[in-house]
């Protein structure tokens, strides 16, 4: 199903970027999960346009609705459904791309698959897709924190902007927390970085152009033995995770590409007693928290490299639904940078493979007793 993730803890989002709703189906959350509407729309907050002038200028409040599975304060065991309403729709905004394909946008690529496309802002292929992943990424971080009946260990997952274009931010990534990545539009925890970053998205928008650059996110707390050998490792499931979002172009994680510059004794991680003799800790993370896929108690470290914004207001060429040549200049509100916007996606991401990894866990745990 191409519109679903996850096995015990599944999510299913449905809706356009210019149709009237957007939302999601989560199927598999457990019962008597302490929940309230607020959380969710504290994460919903985070991922609404129109937050700061660094972003697209759409006025959208994301008010979420509960429509079931949650009742007096807590998760009833059903599908949990929620949704959001389009508020500030400008479908005829669109019109012009009816008969031609935006470079570097998923217009061709549906078409050639589909036979038949909605050109409203991209219709499925918009980021406002990732609503409905945010939405259910509240619920996952609920259950990572507390658990049903408050009986899971907390779980912190934690994102920031740490590179625009080639802007780099220095963020230690044991102590970052969301307030210090909340004090600065650009959702980097880095002062002086921030700073540069806002002089150069906002360059960018006056240019007509747009940047990318890097979302980095660490999970800690995360309990060892979470993932699966082989073809459902924890690393490959958040690979696919990561690289599902909206101009996701590159993933790492630990040491990433750069452990291919070190040796073996170099990268090799070294245990040495923990708290106890079955819980052993590494001195160093170059693994990232995850060794054959599976989980080893260190703190999870993912980085993911965002394309820059697709929509631009400076002409390009490119060609009519009929092969015609032309040329085109987007118009209207669009992101210079995905970046800042681009932190509570990959937080979700994050927390919807742990919570659905933790449940696996779980069942396991119970047949092996």
């Amino acid at each position: 199903m191409t519109s679903s993730f996850g096995n015990l803890f599944r999510l299913t989002t449905f809706g356009e970027s210019h149709g009237r709703a957007v939302g999601v189906v989560v199927d598999g959350c457990p019962p008597r999960l302490p929940l309230t509407v607020d959380e969710v729309q504290h994460d919903l907050d985070r991922r609404r346009p129109g937050q700061s002038r660094l972003v697209t200028q759409r006025k959208e409040s994301d008010t979420v609705e509960v429509l079931s599975g949650l009742y007096d304060g807590a998760t009833t065991g059903t599908p949990l459904a929620m949704v959001v309403t389009n508020a500030d729709q400008r479908p005829g905004a669109y019109d012009h791309l009816k008969d031609l394909y935006r470079p570097s946008h998923a217009d061709f690529t549906y078409a050639a698959k589909y036979g038949h496309r909605d050109h409203r802002g991209g219709g499925r292929a918009s980021a406002r897709e990732t609503i409905g992943r945010v939405a259910a990424g509240a619920v996952a971080r609920k259950l990572l924190t507390v658990g049903p009946d408050g009986g899971q260990a907390p779980v912190s997952v934690v994102g920031w902007v740490s590179q625009v274009r080639d802007i780099t931010a220095n963020v230690e990534p044991e102590t970052v927390t969301e307030a210090d990545v909340e004090v600065d539009p650009t959702r980097c925890p880095d002062p002086q970085a921030a700073a540069a970053m806002t002089t150069a998205i906002e360059d960018a928008r006056k240019a007509g152009d747009s940047l990318g650059g890097i979302v980095t996110v660490v999970a800690r707390g995360v309990p060892a033995g979470l993932g699966e050998p082989v073809f459902d490792k924890l690393d490959a499931d958040l690979a696919k995770a990561m690289l599902s979002l909206p101009a996701a172009k590159g993933f790492e994680i630990g040491s990433g590409f750069a452990g291919t510059t070190m040796t073996g004794l170099e990268h090799n991680d070294p245990f040495e007693p923990g708290p106890d003799a079955h819980h052993p800790i590494t001195t160093t993370n170059y693994s990232g928290g995850v060794q054959g896929g599976i989980a080893n108690g260190a703190s999870i470290v993912c980085r993911v490299a965002f394309k820059p914004t697709a929509t631009i207001s400076s002409e390009q060429k490119t060609v009519t639904t009929s092969g015609e040549p032309t040329m085109l200049a987007a118009k209207g509100r669009h992101d210079p940078c995905v970046l800042p916007r681009a932190v509570p996606l990959v937080e979700s991401m994050m927390l919807l493979v742990l919570a659905d990894h933790w449940l696996r866990q779980q069942a396991l745990d119970v047949l092996g007793r």
